[in-house]
């Protein structure tokens, strides 16, 4: 059984939780789906963390990507100060390592990929759009796992696509503050679950670790708010 873990923007306690969580489900091996550590209270810590599973597949997340190539973000004082924090927290070492892990991977008939197989900031919404086709690209696979919106869905595509999004470890934005992750069975059934944790004393954590950073404080009503508020 393989647990699904994306956007675990330096959530420590969350990625804690779901690891338990899975743990106690029977999880045996991980796929690590991208944005490890940035907005986050605990960005080293929460890398740390993860080089501790035995059996880890990481590919890379857009903000992954950003604190390698801080001007491939978008103009944004707020964005660029957050990067700049994470940057400093990680060290350059980790900071290359993780701006170097692949885009995507497959792995018996599912495509993991960040947003989409086209890119790693665009994604597929919880209702049926009209660039599913686009987004998919040239992806043949019968599954499609990403995630970058922190919306836990599945949906299968007129051309009979699974897409799955397991969810928002470290910042939901659907309105349920509690860690989210999915398990994929070893009948290749998908389970999407969550795991509850304390999300205020994350949000005091970011506050009292960054203080005065716009970000951090962003990040607090996000995590308190379970949703993209600004």
């Amino acid at each position: 059984m393989r647990a699904l873990l994306y956007d675990v923007h330096g959530n420590l306690p969350a990625l804690e939780a779901v690891l338990a969580d899975a743990r106690a489900a029977g999880a045996t091996d991980v796929l690590l789906g991208g944005d490890y550590a940035l907005f986050g209270p605990w960005p080293a810590e929460t890398v740390a963390g993860l080089r501790g599973l035995r059996e880890a597949t990481w590919i890379r997340g857009n903000v992954d990507r950003w604190c390698g190539a801080p001007d491939d973000a978008p103009d944004d004082p707020l964005i660029r100060d957050a990067i700049a924090a994470c940057r400093s927290a990680l060290g350059p070492d980790t900071v290359r390592e993780l701006a170097g892990l692949p885009g995507q991977t497959v792995m018996n008939g599912t495509r993991y990929c960040h947003g989409s197989p086209v890119s790693d900031v665009r994604s597929f919404t919880p209702t049926p759009g009209e660039e599913d086709v686009e987004l998919l690209g040239d992806a043949h696979e019968r599954r499609v796992v990403f995630g970058h919106t922190h919306l836990q869905f599945v949906r299968t595509t007129d051309a009979g696509v699974a897409l799955v999004n397991p969810g928002s470890v470290g910042m939901p934005f659907d309105g349920d503050p509690r860690a989210a992750y999915a398990l994929l069975h070893e009948d290749d059934r998908i389970e999407l679950r969550r795991a509850a944790y304390d999300y205020e004393a994350s949000a005091a954590a970011v506050e009292g670790r960054f203080v005065g950073a716009a970000w951090a404080a962003r990040s607090a009503r996000r995590l308190r708010g379970a949703s993209m508020c600004d």
